[in-house]
């Protein structure tokens, strides 16, 4: 399903239940950010994790997150592609291949 639809599926479901008026960019990076712990404590003793279980919190930090990029008026898309474009200068394949080590230490 491209992200588009996806978004127009999120917004539905929004509209439907009147939760927007809780979705400020505050409440949003919040939501984000609890979310992320969620999916991270899937990993918190062990490494072997209930696969189910973190598609289902994967997917509650994408849904905030396609809700920002909407609130904020940008298309998710987009602003991931820019990004990487941005990473990519930052990161160049001939000092970062097979290293995890920061780009200012590269």
């Amino acid at each position: 399903m491209p992200h588009r639809d996806v978004l127009e599926a999120i917004r539905a479901f929004v509209a439907e239940r009147e939760w927007a008026q809780f979705h400020t960019p505050e409440n949003l990076a919040k939501s984000i950010s609890i979310e992320a712990a969620e999916l991270l404590e899937c990993f918190q003793w062990d490494e072997a994790s209930d696969r189910e279980r973190v598609i289902a919190e994967l997917a509650d930090v994408l849904t905030y997150a396609y809700l920002l990029a909407d609130k904020l008026g940008v298309d998710p898309g987009d602003i991931v592609l820019s990004k990487l474009a941005t990473t990519r200068q930052k990161y160049p394949v001939e000092k970062a291949r097979g290293r995890s080590t920061k780009y200012d230490q590269l």
